[in-house]
């Protein structure tokens, strides 16, 4: 079959379910991962064929794109600030605002000129472990831990440092059932399950049925849950001057700044770039 009659049909059998725009981020995306092609090959050469190996992949591909099953887990692989990450059904996929969660950390931790030789960072909830990794790789003299409790998450994270040259020290553990952690760190960071279940309405199809629930969802009743226990461990394992960094729910911002207030920390809020509510930093008040 010749590449373009597979496009033709490609365009056709998803021009109801997305728009045109996606339709063509995913067919070169799709092409240059399978068929080693860009987008100028078609260009030169419009009578390309596929065998039909190839075929069979790229088929499969559309008939999971049109199931809505996000393009990430047909790939296995993402980008996350800059850095290639391997993703599965056991891992979320990194959002941008997640890496701008990381970019005001390396910022915090460059413009500080920490005097402290090792900087020690605990990351908890690590899913693909694109945080910590990228953390390893931005910042010079670092020690990172990072926690899960899915042990299919880990394995995923675990290839990603080693895809990407950086030491990271993962372990399952559930941090709701954690008393102590293991040391004092400059630096502890999580972005944990927020989304109550009273917003998966406004959850598009694509996450709700093929992304991790453990990973996504809290209680109505409790959606401060994790952040509460991840403060109250904070309290006392933050070496002096540490800092807390949280991604939160976009519509609890000011209930979890509350709630960081009542465990004795100062903290300040800020807006993502879309303009939501998204993260903290805290500190303990002296």
């Amino acid at each position: 079959m010749l590449l373009k009659e597979f496009r033709n049909r490609f365009n056709k059998e998803l021009s109801e379910v997305f728009p045109q725009t996606e339709i063509d981020s995913f067919f070169f995306l799709l092409i240059e991962k399978e068929l080693d092609l860009q987008r100028i090959d078609l260009v030169i050469n419009t009578q390309l064929s596929i065998s039909e190996d190839k075929f069979k992949y790229l088929y499969n591909a559309l008939s999971r794109l049109k199931s809505q099953e996000p393009i990430q887990y047909i790939l296995g692989e993402t980008e996350f600030y800059g850095l290639p990450f391997k993703v599965t059904k056991n891992t979320l996929i990194p959002r941008p605002e997640t890496e701008e969660l990381v970019e005001w950390i390396i910022d915090e931790a460059k413009r500080e000129k920490r005097k402290e030789k090792n900087i020690s960072i605990l990351e908890i909830g690590t899913g693909s472990g694109c945080i910590p990794i990228s953390l390893a790789k931005n910042l010079a003299n670092i020690t990172i831990s990072s926690i899960d409790i899915s042990k299919n998450a880990l394995a995923i994270a675990e290839e990603n440092a080693l895809l990407n040259k950086v030491k990271v020290n993962f372990i399952k553990q559930d941090i709701l059932s954690t008393k102590e952690l293991p040391q004092q760190y400059d630096i502890i960071v999580s972005n944990p399950p927020y989304v109550r279940e009273l917003e998966k309405e406004e959850i598009q199809p694509n996450v709700l049925e093929n992304e991790p629930h453990l990973a996504l969802f809290v209680d109505d009743n409790n959606p401060l849950l994790f952040y509460s226990k991840i403060a109250e461990l904070a309290k006392n394992h933050l070496k002096e001057n540490g800092e807390l960094y949280f991604e939160i729910n976009q519509y609890l911002g000011e209930e979890t700044v509350e709630m960081l207030s009542e465990k004795g920390f100062k903290t300040e809020l800020r807006k993502d770039l879309f303009g939501n509510n998204r993260m903290t930093k805290s500190t303990l008040r002296s």
